[in-house]
């Protein structure tokens, strides 16, 4: 097994791509060791001393370390996990936990609104995204105000503020009206 690893522009996030399937769809997000319990691969990882997220997409693995520690020290044993963990025949999700859906329900009046927010995000921003080893998803829609949560490469990201405003916002109020701002939202 050979596994490639990809910078982000998170400096304190990396991609790992295993070269199979990671989730067959969806994602999974782990912010800290102590939502891991449902992902024996998360919480393998999680073993790793300075780890402090792993997110799951369907063909990556984004690991996020803590500031003191440096990739030279922890990568080869988050590599060496990866890798056992696909060797042992364990799932990624323990028993039949499917990956969260993408985006919240909404079951408000801009019910047309959210769905095209949604289609955007689903089509033009989330793939790209899922290319830097994170993920974009909608939270909410009032007055305006579009709520994304941020997770895996994206979570912390000194660009993020920049992807949201200058990207995602200019991206939303271009194709629909109403949508007067973007602002993202803790996990």
């Amino acid at each position: 097994m050979f596994i490639q690893t990809e910078s982000t522009p998170n400096p304190a996030t990396l991609k790992f791509l295993p070269g199979q399937t990671v989730l067959e769809t969806g994602t999974a997000d782990f912010p800290g060791a102590e939502s891991a319990d449902k992902s024996p691969l998360a919480t393998r990882i999680f073993a790793v001393d300075g780890v402090t997220g792993v997110f799951l997409g369907t063909d990556f693995v984004t690991v996020t370390k803590d500031e003191a520690t440096a990739w030279e020290h922890i990568k080869p044993a988050i590599l060496g996990a990866i890798m056992e963990h696909f060797q042992s025949g364990q799932p990624v999700l323990a028993g039949d936990q499917p990956a969260a859906p993408a985006h919240a329900e909404h079951d408000g009046p801009d019910g047309e609104i959210v769905d095209q927010i949604k289609q955007l995000l689903d089509t033009r921003v989330r793939p790209a995204v899922a290319q830097d080893g994170g993920d974009i998803t909608f939270h909410g829609f009032e007055r305006g105000v579009v709520y994304l949560h941020m997770q895996g490469a994206c979570a912390g990201c000194p660009s993020s503020t920049l992807t949201l405003k200058m990207g995602i916002e200019n991206l939303l109020r271009h194709y629909i009206p109403e949508v007067l701002e973007v602002r993202p939202v803790a996990a």
